[in-house]
């Protein structure tokens, strides 16, 4: 049976593997090259690895069939009803909700917390824990939402993108200048 939209599993997991690559190489060479150690529980990375292979497979594959033709659909609607409000309403809730909705993005929040509570910058209780993980959520999905929003009134504005990359530019400038000196690496 043909499902329209549906590509082979087997193409899905090498895009998958296409996409997490770059994400492998680097750990990977970090792990052999600059810790000079072998992997611990190798097994268990491979395994896991697979499972994030397809999971992210399966998870791109709902997207595409589901709700990315809602998304497109709407998005050609709100731009010929002529709303601007509406139409940035639109990509604010769709670049916040995929967001905060991403796998990668909370294992990486969970993780932030769980070393944020090694430090002791946190306390190492679950409130602790899922506040810290919650708050470095929101903030990238505000974030990406607000991103959204300036792309569209870029589009609709006709707006040149280097007026943007230079003016986030300076605006990371003039934070740094604000931020606690072991974050500047990170961000």
């Amino acid at each position: 049976m043909h499902v329209p939209g549906f590509v082979t599993f087997g193409r899905l997991i090498v895009g998958t593997l296409r996409d997490l690559a770059p994400i492998i190489l680097v750990i990977a060479f970090f792990q052999i090259f600059v810790l000079e150690q072998p992997f611990p529980n190798l097994e268990s990375v491979l395994l896991g690895l697979v499972l994030v292979m397809i999971g992210l497979a399966l998870f791109i594959q709902g997207l595409e069939m589901g709700l990315f033709p809602v998304g497109e659909s709407m998005a050609g609607d709100f731009a010929r009803k002529g709303s601007l409000a509406w139409l940035l309403a639109f990509a604010f809730a769709l670049g916040f909700g995929t967001t905060v909705a991403e796998p990668a993005l909370i294992a990486v929040a969970a993780e932030a917390a769980r070393a944020a509570a090694e430090v002791g910058l946190i306390g190492d209780s679950e409130t602790a824990l899922a506040d810290y993980a919650g708050g470095l959520r929101y903030t990238v999905a505000i974030s990406v939402g607000v991103a959204l929003v300036l792309g569209v009134l870029r589009i609709v504005m006709g707006w040149p993108v280097h007026y943007l990359i230079i003016g986030g530019y300076l605006i990371v400038v003039v934070i740094t200048g604000f931020a606690p000196p072991e974050i500047v690496g990170i961000a």
